[in-house]
């Protein structure tokens, strides 16, 4: 794969970022790298090596459901900056 300009100017659209001609250059020299390197995994013999799915052998690991107690009502509100007694009350956020 060919890195160009053009393929730096389409990159930096996609991402919405602007370079200057020097940060363009560096840019180039490291996508080249990232691109070899990738090459250089292609000529690798994979042959009987099974892809790797999980990063460990466990699936679905959860902790047990434990029911706990809660905060009261009156403790959560002891907290609040404004309430009505029973309620938070918070500033109106939807616009009609």
């Amino acid at each position: 794969m060919e890195v160009n300009d053009a393929l730096i100017d389409n990159l930096s659209n996609l991402a919405r970022l602007e370079f200057n001609a020097s940060e363009k250059e560096s840019i180039k020299k490291d996508l080249e790298k990232m691109i070899h390197f990738v090459e250089k995994l292609g000529e690798l013999d994979t042959t009987g090596v099974e892809p790797l799915l999980h990063m460990s052998p466990e699936i679905n690991v959860l902790r047990e459901d434990i029911p706990q107690g809660s905060v009261s009502r009156e403790a959560a509100l002891s907290c609040a900056p404004v309430t009505d007694g029973q309620y938070f009350e918070v500033p109106k956020v939807i616009r009609k």
